[in-house]
This record gives C-alpha cells, structure tokens and sequence, in this order.
C-alpha cells in the first residue's frame, strides 16, 4: 500500500502516508484552495436565493494556473482567432463569455468543495508514532480527491510550464539536476501524478 492506492471493500480507496507526506498535500490543498478563492456568502440581510442565481464573471482569469483550472468553453481567444470570419471568432467570444458567467462560480464551488475534503480527510489521520498513517477513502471521498488531484497537477503543471514532451520517462522534468530550483515543485508533480494514476486504477472494475 506504501506510495500508491489500493482498492478497498466497499469501493473505496486506501494509501500509506508518511508524516511529510501528509504536510505536503494538506499544504498543496490549502493553497490550491486559496487560489481559487472563497466562496461569494451572501451578505447580511441579503436574500440567499438572490447570491445562489448570481451570476459570474465573463472574462477568463488573469492568473495562469486559474485560467487553466477555468479554461473557455470555445477555446477562449485562440479558438476564436482560428474559427475563420470575424463574425465566427467574436461569436465564438460571446458565447464563451455567456458560459463562463453561468457555470464558473459553481465550477469553483465544486473544485473548493473537492479541496476541503483533501483537508478534511487528511486532518481525521490518526497518525502512528512515526507520524504516518493510513489514509482511508469512501467511494464519494475517492473521487473528491482524484478531481482535486488533478486540480493541484494542473496549477503546478501552469507554474512550471510543463508540456508534453517534458513527461515522458525520457523528458526533461527526469533529468533535471538538483540545484535546479524547480525540483522540489518537479518532485510534487510527479507524485501527485503517480497518487492520481494509482487511484483512477482502483475506480476501473
């Protein structure tokens, strides 16, 4: 079970942490939920039915790795610069405008949702006394973590740049040298890659 995910009675999911590996994802989580912000509550006197059909923004994030978690629905500005007509690129525009402003705040609350049970579920631990400690998933549990998962690689993926050809066994994320200041990020990614691959194969029946 050490270092990767193994299926459990019930359709759950179980994995051996060690104490900074458990630091290291609830640190990750925190910050991916910082990133993505808090939620709009509603202000005092302000009727709850009104803040649940609020509308959100139309404009894609300025930060990167918001931007990729949030990404247009019709391929944002170079989807629309290749659909051909001027006509077709600023349709395309309005209509990535309109399906931002009534999904991406329930889109947030999803993903924000996703990254509290990371916390949550890593706060229950009862470490052993070396610190680690099994860290047990329910099924609904099990999936909150694979999509924040693949939240937390897709922002740390953002910040580093990351492509495809740079994941390969034979990519350059393998071969970089330890005084590189990346590496320890370069590290986490590749981790939470392995995390996220050996959960999805506990899913498949």
């Amino acid at each position: 079970m050490a270092g990767h995910f193994e299926a459990t009675p019930g359709g759950g999911a179980a994995v051996a942490l060690d104490e900074v590996e458990i630091s290291i994802l609830r640190s990750l989580a925190v910050q991916l939920l910082e990133l993505i912000g808090p939620g709009d509550q509603p202000a005092d006197g302000e009727d709850p039915l009104a803040a649940l059909f609020a509308e959100g923004p139309s404009k894609p994030p300025t930060d990167p790795a918001l931007a990729r978690l949030f990404p247009d629905a019709y391929g944002g500005p170079e989807g629309a610069a290749g659909a051909g007509k001027p006509e077709e690129e600023q349709e395309l525009r309005e209509r990535s405008a309109e399906f931002r402003r009534f999904t991406e705040m329930d889109l947030r609350t999803g993903k924000r949702d996703d990254a509290l049970a990371v916390v949550r579920t890593l706060d229950a631990l009862s470490p052993a006394q070396d610190g680690g400690a099994v860290l047990t998933l329910t099924g609904d549990e099990c999936l909150s973590w694979l999509r924040s998962l693949n939240d937390l690689r897709l922002t740390i993926g953002t910040r580093l740049e990351v492509s495809d050809e740079d994941q390969g066994e034979e990519g350059s994320l393998y071969r970089l040298p330890d005084s590189d200041p990346r590496k320890p990020m370069v590290m986490a990614y590749l981790w939470l890659g392995a995390l996220q691959e050996s959960l999805v194969e506990t899913l498949i029946p």
